[in-house]
């Protein structure tokens, strides 16, 4: 049996035993620690709450952000707690305070152990003092002197020996960072039930030098120079049509299975929003939700969004499942139609929309007027993370809207 069926069979195991000794779950603040290499952890932290005798909730803390966590299931000495929308899950053992486990996205076979312990408040122990202030703006490499290079902003405040911030990027931002300077390095994590981000940096006055970890499967090296007049590349010039299309156009079924279209009568002579996505992704529920606020309150008939879906999922069914997931939880009120499932390659994804020069970031909005013809593409998503960048996205999406529907 390999090492990823034996670990999601074992919470089964576990919940199938009838003999084990009833075991107590501690209320209150823990640490969990995500083993991503033989000598880094991955901390975040959270906080567990008894709503009755047999039901929990978990409140994750990530800088400014609270994820609300609600299905968790408790039995004997096993816990498994399902991230909300997301695929991945925690599942291990535990005693009063200490939980042994894994964190696991089926689809992806990934699997990385962590440890949780209860009354531990801090992220990072910091280990001494540090004079380095790392407030501001950082023009950052990842992957650099490669071929796969690319460019970030990194945008931090610190307070006393407390960082919080985040990365842009040309594809989004890597959300709510929080963590500490500790002597002359910074440390930074994240963990929302997609991703689990780890930053480590040795930093001087203007530079930072470090690493950057996406759970246990990847690892990046990054240069960072302070530069408070670095700006990204415009995120409206980066996806576009390619020479000889003026259009979009494509066919794919929804959740119940019926094919939908630009060309339908729902969309004729309107104002559509298609935006290019995927469950599995954090930048792309932080835009999800905020499309889903707005049409809730500009409700303007003239005004369509529909989303399409490229999943990891392995199959069809799981793929749906997914998407209707995410609709129920976030009360999505447009179409998410399932546009490629098996995989989220960006290469595969372009030949479902050929007409693209390249699908650069999930996510993608295109903006179509009431003629049909696409007036501005924009890659990626400032997230709240993001802060005035997330602010000034809004102000433009707004009165770029109201253009169209002026028209």
């Amino acid at each position: 049996m390999s090492r990823f069926l034996f670990v999601i069979l074992l919470p089964l195991l576990f919940f199938s035993c009838s003999d084990v000794e009833k075991k107590t779950l501690s209320e209150g603040m823990w640490l969990t620690e995500l083993e991503i290499t033989d000598t880094e952890v991955l901390p975040f932290n959270f906080k567990l709450i008894k709503d009755n005798e047999s039901h929990y909730k978990i409140e994750i803390y990530n800088a400014d952000e609270v994820i609300q966590v609600d299905e968790i299931e408790v039995k004997n000495d096993s816990i498994f707690i399902k991230a909300p929308v997301f695929e991945g899950y925690l599942a291990g053992t535990f005693n009063k305070n200490v939980i042994t486990g894994s964190f696991i996205k089926e689809s992806l076979d990934r699997v990385v152990p962590f440890k949780a312990y209860h009354n531990v408040s801090y992220r990072f122990k910091n280990k001494g003092s540090s004079n380095k202030d790392v407030n501001g703006i950082w023009k950052t490499e990842f992957l650099p002197n490669t071929p796969d290079s690319y460019l970030g902003k990194g945008i931090f405040e610190q307070k006393g020996d407390k960082v919080t911030g985040t990365f842009r990027t040309t594809t989004g931002d890597y959300r709510y960072l929080e963590g500490i300077v500790d002597g002359d390095s910074l440390k930074l994590s994240a963990f929302d039930g997609a991703h689990a981000f780890l930053f480590t940096a040795k930093v001087s006055d203007s530079t930072l030098n470090g690493i950057f970890y996406s759970g246990n499967h990847s690892r990046e090296s990054f240069v960072a120079k302070r530069d408070d007049t670095f700006e990204l590349p415009d995120a409206n010039s980066l996806t576009f049509l390619k020479e000889g299309y003026d259009t979009l156009a494509f066919s794919f079924p929804n959740v119940e299975g019926d094919m939908v279209s630009l060309q339908d009568e729902a969309f004729k002579n309107k104002v559509v929003l298609v935006q290019i996505m995927g469950t599995w992704c954090p930048n792309c529920l932080d835009e999800t939700k905020f499309y889903t606020k707005y049409l809730k309150s500009n409700q303007n008939d003239d005004l369509k969004v529909v989303a399409l879906a490229f999943e990891y999922a392995k199959t069809k069914e799981a793929a749906f499942k997914s998407i209707e997931r995410l609709q129920k939880r976030i009360g999505v009120p447009y179409p998410i139609l399932l546009a490629q499932y098996g995989t989220a390659d960006k290469a595969k994804a372009q030949e479902k929309l050929p007409m693209l020069n390249h699908i650069l970031s999930y996510p993608t909005t295109i903006f179509i007027d009431k003629n049909g013809e696409v007036r501005k593409i924009h890659t990626g998503f400032n997230g709240p993370a993001t802060g005035e960048k997330h602010i000034a996205f809004k102000k433009e999406f707004s009165e770029f809207v109201t253009i169209l529907l002026n028209e």
